[in-house]
Order: structure tokens, then sequence, then C-alpha cells
């Protein structure tokens, strides 16, 4: 195991150059362009409204966003643009505070937030009603941004936090479609 430990931290600062690099490779393709965002949806067998009343209630948003473990309010309500909150979140047992403001709140069709934490970005969900009515289809764009590499980091984030959005979805589609 010492070995072991003593070769990973002589690699360590080779690893360090090439993330730099690789970072400094994706800005410059990038050309100043916003990066793509994590991009996720679900259709719900329920009208938008039903919908709504449950995305739109912050304070339960823990129970469909496996991550966020609690949220608190930290403006008075009613909920709407420039409503500010903390969230916290947890991902692989690493748990942090999400500063996050409401950039906007159209009922029943927009709800869109702007991180101010360690990881900047935003989120925004839309929502739009099918042809019958009678379903919803629900997107979630989100772009996270890390204070470190971030343009190496977004991808990794993505990788990470993609499938999780996906879930977060779903979850909110059964809890929705269970009434």
């Amino acid at each position: 195991m010492g070995r072991l430990l003593r070769a990973l931290i002589r690699l360590a600062p080779f690893a360090v150059s090439a993330a730099r690099l690789a970072d400094r490779w994706l800005r410059d393709r990038a050309a100043g362009a916003l990066p793509d965002p994590i991009r996720t949806f679900v259709v719900v067998e329920a009208p938008i409204e039903r919908v709504w009343a449950i995305l739109s209630d912050i304070e339960r948003q823990p129970e469909w966003m496996h991550d966020l473990k609690s949220v608190r309010l930290t403006t008075p309500q009613p909920v709407g643009v420039g409503t500010r909150g903390v969230g916290r979140v947890q991902v692989f047992g690493i748990s942090v505070e999400d500063p996050v403001e409401i950039t906007a709140f159209e009922a029943p069709t927009h709800f869109a937030i702007r991180h101010e934490g360690l990881v900047t970005g935003g989120g925004a969900i839309r929502l739009e009603p099918a042809a019958d009515g009678t379903t919803t289809i629900v997107t979630w764009d989100e772009t996270l941004i890390p204070p470190v590499l971030p343009r190496l980091g977004r991808r990794v984030l993505a990788a990470v936090f993609e499938p999780i959005f996906q879930r977060d979805l779903e979850r909110l589609a059964r809890i929705v479609e269970a009434g």
C-alpha cells in the first residue's frame, strides 16, 4: 500500500497539469460559448396545473429531488422572482449548501433558479401541456459550473448529475400521478 500511495503522489502533479490543459483546451474550443446544459425530460400523466402545484411547492422539492435533502427559504412569502433560499445538497456522501435565487416563476409553465454557492450556474424547468391536455411534458435544463477547472468539471458534473436529474423527474411524475 505504501508503494502505491507514493506512486500516486508522484503522479499527482502530472494529473493536475493534464486536467488544466484539458480545461484550457475545452475553453479554447468553446470560443466563449456557454456550455450545453444538462437536459432531461419526462411526460407526466396529469394536467399541467397539477404538475405545477407539486413542482412549484419549494418546501416539497426534497420529496422528488433525491440529492436535495432540505430547503429553507430566506426571504418572505409569497414565492416568486427574487425569492431566495438555501438547499442542502448531498451527493456521494458529500453535503454542501446551495444558495439559490428564483429567476423565473411563471405559473404554470416556467420555473428557474440561479445557483450562487460553490457551484454556480442555473436551472430552468418548463412545463408544456400535451395536445390532449391530460399529460404534461416537463423539461429540465441545468448548468452546473464548479469553481475549479470549470469546463472540465462541468463535463464531469454533467456525467454525474444527468442520471440523477432524470430519476428526479421520474420521481416527480410518480408523485403527481399518484394524486
